[in-house]
């Protein structure tokens, strides 16, 4: 196998991961506002989070009573860099959650919809280049 094949892997591989981010991403917003239940929640901290170059990201961690009465306290699957006032500890927020699985859940206003279009397209698009490349190279042979 050529080297250009194995190499035309990795846009393939970045590809595919981003595109399945994205739509995974999208159906669970989907799900969210189809079949989801908004409660009253409350910020009780951040999680805090440092990756390998230094940065760090806060993921704000919601706490609220369920339909059924459980309480609840998930964070966000969504960290920033900064956090403000309007996220900060003891804020009152409204989260939209699954009553069948509460760890599924979005905070309004915090949630990026767009993070995960913006993935789906990424993928697509990196996805979509290499397999035609790929094809028009194997036509061509």
């Amino acid at each position: 196998m050529e080297r250009a094949w194995l190499i035309s892997l990795i846009p393939l591989t970045i590809g595919v991961v981003f595109l399945a981010f994205g739509v995974y991403g999208l159906r669970r917003a989907g799900m969210l506002r189809r079949t989801g239940v908004d409660a009253e929640a409350r910020i009780v901290r951040h999680k805090v989070v440092r990756n390998d170059e230094g940065a760090t990201f806060y993921y704000p961690v919601a706490a609220w009573t369920a339909q059924d009465g459980t309480a609840c306290e998930y964070s966000s699957r969504y960290g920033r860099a900064a956090v403000r006032n309007t996220f900060g500890v003891g804020v009152r927020v409204t989260v939209r959650y699954d009553p069948r699985a509460p760890h599924r859940f979005s905070i309004e206003g915090w949630d990026m919809n767009g993070l995960d279009l913006l993935f789906t397209v990424l993928g697509s698009v990196l996805t979509t280049g290499t397999v035609t490349a790929l094809l028009v190279r194997l036509l061509t042979l």
